[in-house]
């Protein structure tokens, strides 16, 4: 299993009315949380494109537990807890500054040849940089 965290501040634009995050931002946290997971890894998603794969979400969950607000300094934590295949999840957990669990989530992506729009397995140095977790 591998985890990684990142941190992000709400800012004032992806709040409502009432403050609290626009759900819709959450994806968007998920995506940070995902791009940041693998550069800590060594890759970044553009290595990823330009070997020739693309990563489409095919699924998105979300589970709200308690809003985020404007100006939170947000803890994002990403799990990978299986090995990856044709596919690959990413589990999220949302924290505030206390460490109160805001969110729960994830996302459920394809590995995609670019060429043929077709999947395909990861590639061998994203299974070798995963390896050492599983």
């Amino acid at each position: 299993m591998y985890t990684s965290e990142t941190f992000v501040r709400v800012r004032y634009g992806e709040t409502d009315q009432m403050g609290y995050v626009y759900y819709g931002n959450y994806a968007m946290f998920y995506e940070v949380g995902r791009v940041e997971a693998l550069r800590q890894l060594g890759l970044s998603y553009k290595e990823l494109e330009d070997d020739g794969v693309m990563m489409p979400v095919l699924e998105n969950h979300s589970k709200f537990l308690l809003p985020a607000l404007y100006d939170d300094h947000l803890k994002i934590v990403t799990t990978i807890r299986d090995k990856p295949g044709v596919r690959i999840q990413f589990n999220y957990s949302i924290f505030n500054a206390d460490g109160k669990l805001l969110h729960e989530g994830h996302t459920l992506l394809a590995f995609v040849d670019k060429k043929n729009g077709r999947p395909c397995r990861p590639p061998q140095r994203f299974m070798d940089v995963l390896k050492p977790y599983f």
